[in-house]
């Protein structure tokens, strides 16, 4: 699909020509900013009168940063560069894999992270990416990870590591691009999953989590979960608590109990009388 990035410069001035850059690993040659770690890759035809400026790549959309400025006049008066803004997409078929463990998006600080780009087919040359706060960074490279075999392992994330990892190839194509968060506090917003009973959606829950709060008979079904991400998961049978038999069984004991009490009190009120008689009549006799 196409992607279309804008570039705004004051509304009210005209005269504006555009320029359109990509990021990539710092090249000597290649513009590039004091402050950041990468070069700016002009795209083909990368001046324009338009503001804005069609990416219709013949695969996934390149993943990177994109970039750009404005400039007008004689001699050029250029704008500033435009913060980079991130795009990314994955193919459906990829050939290569981007691997993580922990298998989340979401770590913790201080922990262990391992990436690695895995191979299908005939696939070779792949390397791990990264865009985060300082830019775009190439590789396993020292200030950030370390190689073990095919693996890039950072042993102690902080926030500074969050950002988009992707795999590369020498030419440039670039695929399955995922956006890692490491989170500075103690909890992680869960991942939302469906929840299914035979079949049957019933809810949404955005921490993966559904509790059922009185369980009876009637939720005696087969359930499972379904991540966006990650799949569903095996149907499971729960059993419900058979709590309204027991709760019948009660109802029926009190009113036994009830029509038992009845019964003797309309047994002593009619008994009684016909005792007193029968004592007069005695009495009488005598």
């Amino acid at each position: 699909d196409s992607v279309t990035l804008s570039c705004e410069v004051d509304k009210t001035s005209t005269g504006w020509r555009f320029s359109w850059y990509r990021t990539v690993p710092y090249r000597a040659g290649l513009p590039s900013l004091s402050d950041k770690s990468y070069s700016l890759q002009p795209l083909s035809d990368n001046v324009t009168s338009e503001d804005s400026y069609t990416l219709i790549p013949a695969g996934p959309t390149p993943t990177g940063g994109y970039v750009c400025r404005a400039g007008r006049g004689d001699p050029v008066y250029y704008t500033l560069y435009s913060e980079p803004q991130f795009l990314w997409s994955g193919d459906l078929q990829p050939s290569v894999s981007l691997r993580i463990s922990p298998n989340t998006t979401q770590h913790f600080r201080s922990m262990s992270l391992s990436l690695s780009c895995e191979l299908k087919g005939n696939s070779t040359g792949w390397r791990l990416m990264r865009y985060t706060e300082r830019g775009v960074e190439s590789g396993c490279v020292s200030n950030w990870g370390s190689i073990t075999g095919s693996t890039c392992i950072i042993r102690s994330t902080y926030t500074g590591d969050s950002g988009v990892y992707w795999c590369e190839s020498g030419s440039g194509e670039n695929i399955n691009a995922v956006n890692i968060t490491v989170e500075a506090g103690d909890v992680i917003l869960e991942s939302p999953a469906d929840f299914y009973k035979d079949g049957i959606l019933i809810k949404y829950e955005t921490t993966g989590e559904m509790t059922i709060p009185a369980v009876s008979k009637s939720d005696e079904r087969f359930y499972k979960c379904k991540y966006p991400d990650k799949g569903e998961s095996p149907e499971s049978w729960m059993t419900g608590r058979g709590e309204k038999t027991i709760l019948i069984t009660s109802y029926l004991f009190i009113i036994c109990v009830i029509v038992i009490l009845v019964l003797m009190l309309t047994y002593v009120w009619i008994c009684t009388p016909i005792e007193n008689m029968i004592s007069q009549l005695n009495y009488q006799k005598i």
